[in-house]
């Protein structure tokens, strides 16, 4: 009897991550793009940042949102996944329209995001856990997006350090050039780990089929 409830089990996650699976790795898409304009562009002021972290936010959230149609069954898991979303748009909002308020609107903007859709995440797996194969993946972003909002403000803001050295390297490293490269950093964890947890679930979907008289096939 226990075999035939794990096997309906089985099958019950390996439908649910056949559906869910893609969501993840739609999440990955902005924030990898962002992590590499950010490394590969040269301007690191603040209100940049704020363009691309504004871009970046209101993507995760349109997906957010979408994905939240597939948490069939789950219902406490679509609304909280639909909080985040517009939590993540009106932040992307504020940041695109707030983008002259330079470094004090930078760092408000992403720590109120980061606070709230990591809290929002960390809280949503930590309820999940052991009735959702989604429950590590949710915990684990959620900490990491908390952990983006405790650098940020660990950050003294008016930090500025003259470059040079042996390198004789010329130039200023200061809050912005700092808090953008962090920001660009997580965004860079935040979608190998994506990725990761989507293919991983994709690749997890085979589960053993039900007989028609309720017992495991052979």
């Amino acid at each position: 009897m226990s075999d035939s409830v794990d096997d309906v089990s089985a099958v019950d996650d390996a439908t649910r991550r056949a559906r869910y699976w893609p969501v993840p790795v739609l999440r990955a898409v902005p924030a990898a793009v962002v992590a590499l304009v950010i490394t590969f562009s040269s301007n690191h002021a603040a209100g940049y940042g704020l363009l691309l972290f504004g871009g970046y936010a209101v993507v995760e959230g349109i997906v957010l949102a979408a994905g939240s149609r597939r948490l069939d069954g789950d219902a406490r898991a679509r609304r909280s996944t639909l909080v985040q979303a517009v939590i993540a748009v009106l932040c992307g909002i504020a940041a695109l329209a707030l983008n002259g308020g330079g470094l004090p609107a930078f760092i408000t903007i992403v720590v109120a995001f980061a606070v709230l859709t990591g809290a929002l995440e960390l809280t949503q797996g930590l309820r999940a856990r052991g009735g959702s194969p989604f429950a590590r993946d949710w915990a684990t972003v959620g900490v990491l997006t908390l952990l983006l909002a405790v650098a940020f403000l660990v950050t003294p803001p008016d930090y500025s350090k003259q470059l040079g050295g042996i390198d004789d390297a010329q130039g200023t490293l200061d809050a912005p050039i700092i808090l953008v490269g962090l920001l660009g950093a997580y965004l860079a964890v935040a979608a190998v780990f994506h990725v990761i947890a989507g293919l991983s679930h994709k690749w997890g979907t085979a589960a053993p089929a039900a007989a028609p008289d309720g017992a495991p096939h052979a």
